[in-house]
């Protein structure tokens, strides 16, 4: 009878490892395939993604020369506008950098310029589409291209209400995360509740303005020629 009840119970033991095991491996299993899915998707989409990313880019450039005024933005007005897609490399002392920027040109002249950059945010990649007038000493706009922040806090980077706060700054010293408005030049208001992704953006502006300071001209850009 002992041997019985032994028995049982070792088999049962049995069946709940080879049931645990069976468990993990499924879980593993499960895990590559999703996994390759995933990946597969991303390599198929990626370039539909980008083309995407690309059109909203040179949709949003105009507004960020003339600060979204349609009285004085000319492709409001129906009046042609260049753009020319480029990029500046940027060599620091262990490493390389590319910036994508586009040279808007109206009427024969250059009216400015605006800049790809991307950063860490608080939950994830920040991108974003920096305007410039054409000495690059001021900012025209502030646009972003992608976020994931936290709904409802971090997320508030997109709001114009914020961002109107970065037309007309200087370029000339860094810009400064506040608590509270601020009379300083260079003073930007924090989110309430998202201070780090506040202080995000405001570090990929001031880190692309400092390495691509004196760069804004035709002969240090890399332009993208269409074939």
């Amino acid at each position: 009878m002992a041997q019985a009840i032994a028995s049982n119970t070792s088999g049962k033991m049995a069946r709940l490892h080879d049931s645990h095991l069976f468990q993990a491996w499924l879980v593993l299993t499960l895990s590559i395939v999703f996994g390759a899915c995933l990946a597969a998707v991303h390599i198929n989409f990626s370039g539909l993604i980008a083309a995407n990313k690309l059109n909203e880019s040179l949709e949003r450039i105009p507004g960020l020369i003339w600060s979204g005024e349609k009285s004085v933005n000319p492709v409001e007005k129906g009046e042609p506008v260049e753009i020319a897609p480029g990029r500046i490399t940027v060599t620091k002392q262990d490493r390389t950098v590319f910036y994508p920027v586009f040279q808007v040109t109206h009427k024969g002249e250059v009216a400015g310029w605006v800049i790809k950059a991307a950063g860490q945010g608080y939950s994830g990649r920040i991108e974003l589409l920096i305007g410039l007038n054409p000495g690059g000493d001021t900012m025209n706009g502030l646009f972003v291209l992608e976020q994931t922040e936290t709904p409802g806090l971090g997320n508030k980077v997109t709001f114009p209400a914020w961002l109107d706060q970065f037309t007309g700054q200087k370029t000339d010293n860094p810009l400064v995360v506040v608590k509270g408005e601020s009379p300083k030049p260079g003073a930007i208001d924090a989110i309430t509740g998202a201070t780090i992704s506040s202080r995000s953006v405001v570090n990929i502006i001031n880190r692309t303005i400092e390495e691509t300071r004196g760069l804004l001209a035709s002969d240090h850009i890399q332009f993208i020629r269409n074939r």
